[in-house]
């Protein structure tokens, strides 16, 4: 599913000087410090509303989403979010990079890979399946850049494999990384091996000590044995 322009971005120009204490007031508004790039264009410093940046970054395309980009004193334009900082402790948004997308120009980007069902070999041979790639590069038109791609895994059986190959292919979607690469694969349970107990040092020493009594009690019985004659 391709990407679609699902919400706008309102971005208020910054004026002043650019510092801690200015980004700080800015937040205690509601808003958060962007910076607005690319096509061509000078980088703008804007103040953007972190309420509606994070319903996009949640949405189903996520960060490649597609979105209307209005800057007050500026022709409209589609934009992305490419960077964003959180705050360590509570995740709260404090600044983010918007880049001016040219919706008929191809660009790179990494999209999601989605497995779907449960393979033969994890039903029915206690097989586990393991996901290598969690997202994959590709290039296409801003229009055409899916929010996932799904992959169907419920034919596996033990050592199947998906590869990059396997992907689902089209026309619009170029794959930029190795067609061999592995995606996911079914393998094999490993059994717990049980280590036997190791005797300690304590073994040997008992043992050593109990042959030398029998060797100090050897000389004693035939001294008695001798007296007794």
């Amino acid at each position: 599913m391709a990407s679609t322009t699902v919400s706008s971005v309102v971005a208020t120009p910054r004026t002043g000087t650019f510092n801690k204490g200015f980004a700080r007031r800015v937040r205690m508004q509601g808003l958060i410090p962007a910076v607005v790039y690319g096509a061509g264009k000078e980088s703008v410093a804007v103040t953007v509303d972190p309420k509606v940046i994070t319903k996009i970054l949640y949405s189903d395309a996520g960060h490649n989403t597609i979105f209307d980009l209005a800057i007050e004193g500026a022709p409209a334009a589609k934009g992305m979010i490419v960077e964003w900082q959180n705050e360590p402790i509570k995740g709260h948004l404090l600044h983010i990079d918007i880049k001016r997308i040219a919706m008929d120009k191809a660009m790179k980007v990494s999209v999601p890979v989605q497995l779907v069902g449960i393979p033969t070999g994890v039903k029915t041979h206690g097989g586990i399946l393991s996901q290598v790639l969690h997202e994959v590069e590709i290039e296409c038109l801003p229009g055409d850049i899916p929010g996932h791609i799904d992959i169907d895994v419920s034919g596996l059986d033990i050592n199947g494999s998906i590869h990059i190959s396997d992907l689902p292919h089209s026309a619009k979607l170029k794959f930029l990384g190795e067609e061999t690469a592995l995606v996911a694969h079914v393998t094999v349970m490993k059994e717990e091996v049980v280590a036997e107990p190791v005797a300690g040092p304590a073994e040997p020493e008992v043992a050593k000590k109990g042959k030398q009594d029998a060797a100090d009690a050897a000389p004693a019985a035939a001294a008695g044995d001798k007296g007794k004659k």
